[in-house]
């Protein structure tokens, strides 16, 4: 079975998309545009540009993003603002997403295109409040999705937050998505393994449930911001030793790899090496603008992984529908299944699912799916 860890079903993002106002929406999109590895262009032009545009320098918060851009949802894929009278866009989508909108069926035929079996569906805010998008793309496809809930991570702590986690348990969310980069919105004021966090922590870890933590170089998003932040997952997962952690994105290579190999300092390393953290492997939605497939660059990097961390820590991800901005879905996993000749096909069963549906227990749902439906008798005609 060939499952890809990080994918996205959303609704159109010209409304609110669960949040309480399109402007929420739009200053949790907005944020995201500010580093993306996503090309930014003049429309006037086609020169190119990057997210700096869109805050102000030196403020890495919510109250950082320029309020006087017009930000706001373009077509075919792009996220469009306006600075002195000049217009702007983010290819943050494929061009050929006429709007931006993700409906599960559009996940779905993608991965009956290329021959992938199943999908967990991820949740971030700039995608929308994804509860119960997310809940109704996994019980409209069982055999096909698998999905997460998100929290409100820089107020995780509060009783909102936890009626919400527990609504979303309701649902049958089956895992916590968290994002250090949503700490933005409250300038950072909390951290995630802070005190105030343990009764989250606590309710996550007795609930068994894994948590796909997207470790953002933050607050100041350079390479010591990463390492603390590294070094803190590094105290929750000796702390929460029932949780098991998924580590979103991989490591980031602008820091430990842009030589061509690995170099990680030794309390990274130690991190990546924990015995509850799995590790997405996920290049070409940040370097599939820079690589030409099938990227033997990021080969190199996942031989260098394998080698690290062997085959049973590693997960095969795409951030689809994002991804087609660089590359065809197909593409996505070909550079793995048929590029990748180093692994052996144990570890690339591995890698493209099997540890995945370890994680998730994906065969074992399916399977008493396909019980239940054998104990219903057919309807007479």
């Amino acid at each position: 079975m060939i499952i890809d860890c990080h994918a996205h079903v959303f609704q159109s993002w010209q409304g609110a998309c669960g949040h309480p106002s399109s402007e929420i929406h739009r200053r949790y999109m907005q944020k995201v545009q500010t580093r993306t590895s996503a090309r930014v262009f003049r429309k006037r032009d086609g020169k190119a540009f990057s997210g700096a545009l869109l805050f102000k320098d030196g403020d890495n918060s919510w109250s950082g993003l320029r309020d006087d851009i017009a930000f706001r949802v373009g077509r075919f894929g792009q996220l469009d603002f306006t600075i002195g009278g000049e217009d702007y866009h983010s290819q943050y989508m494929p061009v050929g997403m006429q709007e931006i909108v993700a409906p599960p069926e559009l996940m779905l035929n993608s991965m009956i295109y290329a021959g992938v079996d199943h999908a967990v569906l991820q949740t971030g805010w700039g995608y929308g409040a994804m509860n119960d998008y997310n809940a109704f793309a996994q019980n409209q496809y069982p055999r096909s999705f698998t999905a997460l809930l998100n929290v409100d991570e820089g107020r995780a702590w509060t009783n909102e937050a936890a009626a919400e986690f527990e609504r979303a348990r309701s649902l049958g969310l089956r895992g916590v998505y968290f994002a250090l980069d949503a700490f933005a919105r409250y300038g950072f004021d909390e951290r995630f393994d802070s005190p105030r966090f343990e009764g989250f922590w606590t309710r996550v870890d007795a609930e068994a449930l894994p948590v796909f933590i997207e470790v953002a170089a933050t607050p100041d998003y350079d390479l010591q911001s990463y390492v603390t932040n590294i070094t803190r997952l590094r105290g929750l997962m000796d702390r929460y030793r029932d949780t098991r952690w998924v580590l979103v994105m991989g490591p980031p290579v602008g820091f430990f790899g842009k030589s061509g190999a690995w170099q990680f300092p030794d309390e990274v390393l130690s991190a990546y090496r924990h015995d509850n953290l799995l590790i997405e492997i996920m290049f070409p939605i940040t370097w599939g603008g820079v690589w030409d497939y099938p990227y033997p660059e990021a080969q190199e990097l996942i031989r260098g992984m394998r080698d690290l961390f062997g085959a049973g820590k590693l997960i095969w991800g795409t951030d689809a529908p994002n991804v087609e901005r660089f590359c065809t879905y197909t593409q996505c996993v070909d550079y793995v299944r048929r590029y990748c000749a180093f692994l052996s096909a144990t570890e690339k069963d591995r890698i493209l699912g099997g540890n995945t549906d370890d994680l998730l227990k994906i065969s074992e749902r399916i399977a008493s799916l396909d019980i239940a439906a054998a104990r219903i008798p057919e309807r007479q005609s």
